[in-house]
């Protein structure tokens, strides 16, 4: 009896559909990890205070937390195909814009490019609800970890662009945009192909019918969680390293070891998460691995801190792809997905917002790091108790209208 070919994983339909979802993702972060590494040279050349080179990292995160939320409204206009490939343009001019030799380009395109970026993180989960849904874990695996690549990427690469290349940090900073236009011409087959859905439901009630959800508030809250204590070590890590006699290079090769793990958790954990209805056990024992990495951070003469970073890294890449895996699972619909993706990544963002500062806070109240740390193993413990009522078996209803 002859045996049967292997079914394929993707149709040839498919295939083209998940090239393009790739490359958007890999755009999603390079414009903002492009910048740490220069904030010296952006010093330099500009004179600019501190407050106002923090803002170049704060505005994105607080444009994610206001134009998430407003998703659905794009995609009711646009469909979901039209808005990534406007926001893939937006991106593109952002970039370019923030690159001119002008202090308010720099934040004029800085605006620009996280309401760009912020459509594209919240309309990934929903294209995965609405032509990958029993495939969902492995679609959401691969773009997360595009996503981490693109990170990882640019932040290896900023220093050497602007230096070794002679760019300059403008330069720098510019070379992304045409990674950005790549992606929108990618895309653009995708705006024709896929069709705009039909409207179900009021932007307003749907809105209101998510803030009423104990699911959806939980969903939303193991995403900030996750991204508080991500963006606090992206923040904060080389400093802690540095206080305690490492030098510069060292401190730095640590958040790239960070970034890199973080890579295999995207990968990783999204996949076998969704081979189970029930993601309460991952949840936990990854909030585990969590701990024993801050505590590793806490203690360091408890072993290498390369062991402790690299656990770290692993649990935030792995959160970061679940918590977008749980939108997918939780919703019922290509419309509630949005809506779901544009709460949850609305409040994780204005949640990582704060992380930062309050990290920073408490060690300025404290004189050490020891209190901050610890802040780390408490929003462990808040992470734990949200993400198992967001990862027990269960639908966020949507509104009938």
């Amino acid at each position: 009896m002859p045996s049967k070919p292997p079914e394929k994983i993707f149709k040839p339909g498919q295939l083209l559909l998940i090239i393009g979802i790739l490359f958007i993702a890999i755009n999603l972060r390079p414009a903002l990890a492009a910048v740490g590494p220069l904030i010296d040279d952006i010093r330099m050349a500009t004179g600019l205070s501190n407050f106002m080179l923090g803002l170049l990292t704060t505005l994105p995160l607080l444009c994610f937390g206001v134009v998430s939320i407003l998703s659905p409204l794009f995609t009711q206009r646009f469909g979901i195909g039209g808005t990534l490939l406007g926001a893939m343009l937006v991106l593109t001019a952002g970039i370019g814009i923030r690159s001119i030799d002008w202090i308010p380009a720099l934040y004029i395109g800085t605006l620009m490019l996280g309401m760009a970026i912020a459509l594209g993180n919240v309309l990934l989960p929903s294209l995965t609800k609405r032509n990958f849904s029993k495939k969902s874990g492995l679609v959401t695996s691969l773009y997360s970890a595009m996503m981490a690549v693109g990170a990882a990427l640019a932040a290896g690469l900023s220093v050497p662009l602007a230096h070794d290349l002679n760019l300059g940090w403008r330069g720098s900073l510019g070379v992304w945009g045409l990674v950005s236009l790549l992606a929108f011409f990618v895309w653009l087959p995708q705006y024709f192909r896929l069709k705009k859905s039909a409207t179900k439901r009021r932007f307003m009630a749907a809105m209101k019918h998510m803030g009423q959800s104990l699911k959806a508030w939980e969903v939303a809250l193991f995403m900030g969680l996750q991204s508080l204590t991500f963006y606090v070590i992206l923040a904060w890590l080389p400093a802690i390293l540095l206080s305690r006699g490492y030098d510069p290079e060292f401190s730095g090769w640590m958040l790239s070891l960070s970034q890199a793990m973080g890579i295999f958790g995207s990968l990783l954990v999204p996949y076998l998460a969704g081979k189970t209805q029930d993601q309460r056990l991952i949840i936990a024992i990854l909030i585990g691995i969590e701990s024993i990495g801050i505590i590793g951070l806490l203690f360091p003469q408890l072993g290498p801190v390369a062991i402790w970073v690299s656990l770290i890294g692993l649990v935030l890449g792995g959160t970061f792809g679940l918590a977008l895996l749980l939108i997918v699972l939780r919703s019922t619909d290509t419309e509630s997905a949005t809506e779901l993706s544009g709460m949850a990544q609305s409040i994780g963002y204005t949640v990582a917002a704060i992380g930062p500062v309050l990290f920073g806070s408490l060690f300025d109240l404290s004189g050490g790091w020891s209190v901050p740390i610890a802040m780390l193993l408490v929003v462990g413990f808040l992470k734990l108790l949200v993400g198992l009522g967001a990862g027990k078996p269960g639908k966020v209803k949507p509104i009938n209208m």
